[in-house]
């Protein structure tokens, strides 16, 4: 039953109604502050690879929220509020209607990048520069990809502003 409930309100299951309500499991790691003495596209990109090397190889965990194992939802969740200060919703379906349409061609870093890997079920990874975003990946945990790779690029149903 609990299985169930994690499946149909954490990343990946497309949810009707809100989001998971439990408490993270684990303490994410520190945050590193934005530094003023690059430029803003330079400071996302850094805050972005420092997501990455303090995350990476974390499994995929579905309905996981820590270090421990996290879901692709969480894991936007968790960098937008401890890289940048912004609050996100826990489920990817909320996520998808949080900031500004982007057009395919005019992504930038930081930007939510959603794909549909199932029927009813839906991905987000936040992107980065060349083609490249960061995500928990339910093969791999926490990599980098990129929009290019067929798997990828097959699947990919739209992109949102939200810094």
């Amino acid at each position: 039953m609990l299985l169930l409930f994690l499946m149909l309100n954490a990343c990946g299951v497309v949810p009707r109604d809100g989001a998971l309500t439990s408490a993270p499991d684990e303490e994410p790691p520190a945050s590193r502050p934005i530094t003023a003495s690059v430029s803003s596209f330079d400071r996302v990109v850094n805050q972005l690879h420092s997501a990455h090397r303090e995350w990476e190889g974390t499994p995929y965990r579905l309905g996981g929220t820590g270090i421990n194992g996290i879901d692709c939802s969480a894991f936007t969740q968790v960098v937008y509020r401890d890289f940048f200060g912004e609050d996100l919703p826990r489920n990817t379906r909320e996520q998808l209607g949080t900031g500004s349409g982007v057009r395919r061609e005019s992504i930038r870093p930081g930007d939510l990048i959603f794909f549909r890997t199932g029927r009813n079920v839906l991905h987000v990874g936040i992107a980065m520069e060349e083609g490249n975003f960061l995500h928990a990946s339910v093969s791999n945990g926490v990599m980098i990809s990129n929009l290019a790779e067929p798997y990828w690029a097959g699947r990919y149903i739209g992109t949102r502003r939200v810094l």
